[in-house]
């Protein structure tokens, strides 16, 4: 009987809600993250898409009981001339066109916020905001992203205007040298992404007799 009293107060322990939505979940994450974005040419928009290939991401917490412990707080720095888009000569003039136009040789990132979505079916993915102070050209603003968490990876995206950044020069630049393959036209949205793993322990609690 002792045993089974003891076994009951322990799952009552655990029986806070994480940010999975699992009974007495602890959540665990990486200190690492894919940053991705995509950015668009001609009238028709089409999508160019390509990545960070040096970030730096410096968790508020390796572990807690909900993402708002895990990620408010935690902090990104991206390195301009580190991307990839699978194409090395377009790569080499992104570097010298646009990116190495911008001020700094980073693009700084702060989660300060994030919200889960209000109902949540049972069986389906998690969603919600997350708000990121950005840093970029030496401009700062907050930008809204929505993300999406099933099967263990955290996924948010967003968009950003690169004349919000003043980065209208470097947007210049880029499209005179790009002009034919852009037939004119180069987009100043650019949809940004990052991608992370956050793995949740400890949510199927065994009652032994």
């Amino acid at each position: 009987m002792k045993k089974i009293l003891l076994s009951l107060a322990t799952l009552l322990s655990l029986t806070y809600a994480s940010g999975t939505g699992k009974t007495g979940c602890v959540l665990v994450q990486p200190a690492d993250m894919n940053v991705t974005w995509k950015a668009y040419k001609t009238l028709g928009k089409i999508g160019v898409g390509g990545q960070f290939t040096a970030v730096t991401y410096t968790a508020n917490k390796l572990e807690g009981k909900n993402f708002r412990e895990l990620f408010v707080g935690s902090r990104i720095s991206i390195d301009l001339s580190k991307i990839t888009t699978g194409n090395p000569s377009r790569d080499e003039t992104l570097i010298k066109n646009f990116f190495s136009l911008l001020k700094g040789n980073s693009i700084e990132g702060k989660i300060v916020d994030i919200k889960k979505t209000d109902k949540h079916e049972k069986g389906k993915p998690r969603t919600g905001t997350v708000s990121v102070k950005l840093t970029i050209n030496e401009k700062t603003l907050t930008i809204p992203m929505t993300y999406h968490y099933e099967k263990g990876i955290f996924d948010a995206k967003g968009t950003i205007d690169l004349l919000d950044f003043a980065a209208g020069d470097a947007l210049n630049s880029i499209n005179k040298s790009c002009f034919d393959l852009h037939k004119g036209k180069t987009w100043s949205d650019v949809s940004i992404g990052f991608r992370t793993t956050v793995e949740a322990t400890l949510c199927n609690v065994e009652i032994k007799k």
